[in-house]
């Protein structure tokens, strides 16, 4: 057995039954604790996420809507177009179902993640914000051992799901569809990668809350003309999706345990709730309470897997291409080209670029936090001298063994994290106490204001 096949089978073991039991198991647990906040308070983190008016009195860095920003570079990526492909490929319509219950519980796993980073956040003597699942295990449990052991995952995590295999995705769609040699995206992805990461996050932030959203818009217009333009498949879609989420029988032959398996698993790989990496960027944001930056962060599910994943998958669904000779790697690509013409797969590899240069962008900022809490700040600027030259081995390199390393890496932070979420999910109530009286307040005093 090769090294290569090694990896493959820790990577199954990993991210295996016990590991999405959990996950889902969790989010369920925590969406009950916190009575259904996700359903309820929905709208509301939606204005907060998106609103103009920035909290210049509260400690942090960046803004609320930057937090989000780069958590969702970080997690919109390759999964959203790839993932959601593979997921139907292999379990069927009724994967995208399962994606969105994954989704739906993520979001409280999600919020539960934010909520800690941001109470046992600490401030270093410039004044910049640190946190994650790595502090809240040290702070909250008491139990360093798990935050160095996440922060350990999470650092090898970042070059490789992260910078990696994420400029090697970017390359090969970019030689593929435009005929560029790898080199050159190589050196323009590197370039574009240093001179973000030269200011810190207040720069990532920045770089973030102007990118993100024009790629989520480009990639969802698109879709949403697929869908205007062929209308008539759409309702059809969405009854197979459902049908198929409670008997497998469209691809997976009758088998319901790979259709629930594999939309659990690209669900949580999509929007990455319970593995413990955006948490670090909602701890940079400036709130005044941790529960209202938690409500923000909640949303980035929504966005990634709601929004995205589903204009990804009721688009495949509509083409009845995953039935065919297609692979999974074609399939996003096929189908829009089969609506589209030629535009469509244009569109599709001009979306995977976007996509994958601002998971770049995202994991950059998780990476250099794991690594200034294992050795110390000291360590960020040969960090980030190291991280822009991993983005063009990436982009020439083959990447095999790196893509297994990576998924393992990515799994196991997921752990010590779940356990830190578990074991403070009382915390988690109280401060969720907080932020609803803190938001009947404000809805008292608008009243009052306008009576």
């Amino acid at each position: 057995m090769t090294f290569e096949d090694w990896i493959g089978k820790i990577s199954g073991w990993v991210w295996g039954p016990p590991l999405l039991i959990l996950l889902v198991g969790t989010g369920i647990y925590l969406t009950f604790r916190i009575g259904f906040l996700q359903m309820r308070l929905l709208p509301y983190s939606l204005k907060l996420a998106f609103t103009k008016k920035q909290d210049k009195t509260s400690e942090g860095d960046i803004s609320h809507f930057q937090a989000l920003m780069t958590a969702l570079a970080a997690t919109v990526g390759t999964g959203n177009i790839a993932g959601v492909a593979t997921a139907i490929f292999t379990g069927g319509p009724g994967a995208v179902f399962w994606m969105w219950i994954t989704a739906f519980f993520g979001m409280a796993t999600k919020y539960a993640e934010a909520i800690l980073a941001v109470k046992y956040r600490v401030e270093d003597k410039d004044g910049e914000m640190s946190g994650g699942p790595m502090y809240y295990l040290e702070r909250g449990l008491g139990q360093k051992w798990l935050g160095v052991l996440f922060a350990l995952f999470g650092a090898i995590a970042a070059f490789g799901i992260g910078n990696l295999v994420q400029s090697n995705s970017v390359a090969s769609v970019v030689q593929s569809t435009f005929s560029v040699p790898a080199w050159v995206t190589g050196l323009v992805l590197t370039i574009f990668t240093a001179l973000a990461l030269i200011g810190g996050i207040k720069s990532i932030g920045k770089v973030t809350a102007l990118f993100v959203p024009v790629m989520a818009a480009f990639y969802l217009l698109a879709g949403l003309v697929v869908m205007i333009m062929n209308f008539d498949l759409v309702p059809a879609a969405v009854a197979l999706i459902f049908t198929d989420a409670f008997t497998g029988e469209a691809v997976a032959g009758g088998a319901l345990g790979t259709v629930i398996r594999m939309g659990v698993a690209r669900g949580v790989f999509s929007n990455e709730a319970g593995l413990g990496s955006a948490p670090i960027a909602a701890a940079a944001a400036k709130t005044d309470l941790p529960g209202r930056q938690a409500l923000v962060s909640m949303t980035q599910v929504f966005i990634d897997t709601i929004v995205i994943c589903s204009i990804t998958g009721i688009t495949i669904v509509m083409g009845g291409l995953y039935t065919g000779d297609t692979t999974a790697a074609d399939l996003t690509s096929a189908t829009f080209g089969k609506f589209l013409g030629q535009t469509g797969s244009v569109i599709v590899a001009v979306g995977l670029l976007f996509f994958a240069s601002s998971t770049i962008i995202g994991w950059s900022y998780y990476g250099e936090k794991c690594f200034s809490y294992l050795f110390s700040k000291n360590v960020v600027f040969y960090y980030r001298i190291a991280f822009v030259v991993a983005v063009f081995i990436g982009a020439i390199s083959q990447l095999e063994v790196v893509w297994g390393i990576a998924d393992v890496m990515n799994g196991l932070m997921a752990f010590p994290n779940l356990i830190g979420l578990l074991g403070l999910s009382g915390v988690v109530v109280v401060e969720t106490r907080k932020i609803l009286n803190a938001i009947k307040e404000e809805k008292n005093e608008a009243n009052t204001y306008s009576a």
